[in-house]
């Protein structure tokens, strides 16, 4: 057998070892896909239809077309608008701050010498020890000293900033944000406030777009203390979905619509910020 036959022989191999590697791949890959779409697809199914579909034997698989008929009892059973309006400012504020102040923080931490620095970031890091339930009292009582009982500003405010988007984004900085770059734009004559916006920023582009899509998901999501401190004429999604089922009987349709409504900024939340964390990773595999 001549050289050349067996290199072309390896290459059949190869190629053929690819291709079955690709075939279960992509396989896997659109199994997780179908599994991840589904509790999405059953509860859209649901809402498009009554819930009587719950008690058949075999349910449909295709929608149906009360959707709209349900989406419009939703609305008229709670004030969902608001309840809309409300988590969106609230989400995308804390969104921000958090993602403002967890790179401002995590880069002081990470690159700037000044005394205490340690003793500071480890007092930080123990407040994750401490459990969110054991503030909820004293925290009601501060808010109701300011005035903020029932108000937007309860829920915004103690939520500003979260210790593990300041650990998250000092670990980040220390590892893509060298040196060396900060003092090269220091002798250019940056001020340390032009570095973080011009060289640190950018550099940490993916780490804050994590950040914020898992911030804007526990924001939205956030139950309880929502519950406590705010009232039933001034929701946000969650406690709106929450008296769709208080009742005695609780329709699924009309809590499946309402929540099939309240999936929809997440999702597009998860789209614009996930394009950004590819687009960061490729920047950086580019680059390297």
């Amino acid at each position: 057998m001549t050289a050349l036959s067996m290199a072309v022989r390896r290459r059949t191999v190869d190629a053929a070892g690819v291709r079955r590697a690709r075939f279960w791949v992509y396989g896997l890959l659109i199994a997780f896909l179908l599994g991840s779409i589904f509790p999405f697809y059953w509860s859209f199914l649901v809402a498009s239809r009554d819930s009587s579909m719950l008690t058949e034997q075999l349910p449909p698989l295709l929608p149906g077309g009360n959707f709209i008929s349900n989406v419009g009892r939703v609305f008229d059973s709670v004030p969902f608008w608001r309840a809309l309006g409300n988590s969106v400012v609230v989400s995308g504020t804390v969104t921000f701050t958090t993602v403002l102040f967890s790179t401002l923080a995590g880069f002081a931490f990470a690159k700037l010498r000044f005394r205490g620095r340690n003793t500071l970031f480890l007092i930080v890091v123990a407040t994750l020890a401490v459990p969110t339930q054991l503030g909820i009292i004293p925290l009601y009582m501060a808010m109701a000293e300011f005035g903020w009982a029932g108000e937007l500003q309860a829920v915004i405010v103690p939520h500003l900033v979260t210790a593990i988007g300041v650990f998250w984004m000092r670990q980040y900085t220390m590892q893509v944000v060298p040196y060396e770059l900060i003092e090269a734009a220091r002798v250019d004559g940056c001020s340390m406030i032009r570095v973080y916006w011009h060289v640190c920023l950018p550099a940490v582009r993916p780490a804050a777009a994590f950040l914020g899509m898992f911030t804007f998901m526990t924001s939205w999501n956030d139950f309880l203390w929502p519950l406590v401190v705010l009232n039933a004429e001034n929701p946000t999604v969650q406690l709106a979905l929450e008296r769709l089922q208080s009742g005695f009987y609780i329709d699924y349709s009309l809590v499946l619509a309402g929540t099939t409504l309240a999936t929809i900024p997440i999702l597009i939340v998860f789209i614009v910020l996930g394009r950004q964390i590819v687009a960061g990773i490729m920047q950086g595999a580019v680059k390297g």
